[in-house]
């Protein structure tokens, strides 16, 4: 499926895709790249080097990874007031680094990422985990963090309940929902929550860029094909809607949706 060249989706790519940058400046660059051209992205990496530094010099030389996580909870959510945004979750806001950072609340992915960044500097080695609906983070296989949550420990018993939140009690646990998750999906998520958002506030041209990032990282993705066929129709790109609706029809004749899909094409074509 050939499409006009985007150079914003282009530089994107190039930039997740080189391994010289780490997953801040990937971050940082998506923010820059989408809403804030604008945005020096040095000066953020200098504001997150600043908090790091302050917890570090804060705590005494002690490597019991309980203590640190801890400390590392206190200092972030009680000294400096860092929480997940419950209030206005779908604000498109919390899905850029550089916002979390200045008005200290955000999405359990972008909240994750400070979280891991900021626990390098006391030498606590954090991995953000792909748990379904809600980015976790975990130190070794035996502590499950939800920063989202003030960097609450979980259980078997809270993992289930935040599935059952996310999947209307669809979903049970397996344990590879605790799996790490790399940079380029962490990143594609990113992508896919901002959309999730766009999409909520009815800017359908912005979200229809997100659908067109994650379709250059995943070009066979079933979901991401569907919504770009579905945001086309929604912005009268009556060809382009049929092309990805009906190739995903094709590539997923099976999913739960494929009624209201067929309706959507019927009435495409019946405008048309």
């Amino acid at each position: 499926m050939s499409e006009k060249f985007d150079p914003l989706v282009a530089e994107w790519i190039s930039f997740v895709r080189n391994p010289n940058f780490n997953l801040i400046e990937k971050s940082l660059k998506f923010s820059q790249l989408i809403e804030y051209p604008e945005l020096q992205v040095e000066e953020y990496i200098k504001k997150i080097n600043r908090i790091g530094m302050t917890l570090k010099e804060s705590i005494s030389d002690v490597k019991n990874p309980t203590y640190l996580i801890s400390m590392l909870n206190e200092y972030l959510f009680e000294n400096l007031g860092y929480s997940g945004d419950d209030d206005d979750y779908y604000n498109p806001k919390n899905n850029f680094l550089n916002e979390v950072i200045d008005k200290k609340t955000g999405l359990p992915i972008t909240i994750s990422i400070l979280y891991v960044e900021i626990a390098k500097f006391i030498g606590l080695d954090l991995k953000m985990v792909g748990f379904p609906g809600h980015i976790l983070v975990k130190y070794n296989e035996e502590m499950i963090l939800d920063p989202f949550f003030d960097g609450r420990l979980l259980d078997i018993d809270d993992l289930q309940e935040i599935l059952d939140n996310n999947f209307d009690g669809d979903l049970e646990f397996k344990p590879e929902f605790l799996d790490e998750i790399k940079s380029e999906q962490i990143l594609i998520r990113m992508v896919r929550n901002l959309k999730n958002s766009y999409i909520q506030s009815f800017v359908y041209d912005k979200a229809l860029r997100c659908v067109n990032m994650a379709l250059a990282i995943e070009p066979e993705n079933p979901e991401d094909i569907r919504d770009k066929g579905i945001l086309e129709q929604r912005l009268l790109n009556s060809e382009n809607a049929l092309k990805y609706l009906n190739k995903y029809l094709e590539i997923n004749p099976n999913a739960e949706d494929v009624d209201f899909i067929l309706e959507l094409i019927r009435s495409i074509k019946t405008k048309d």
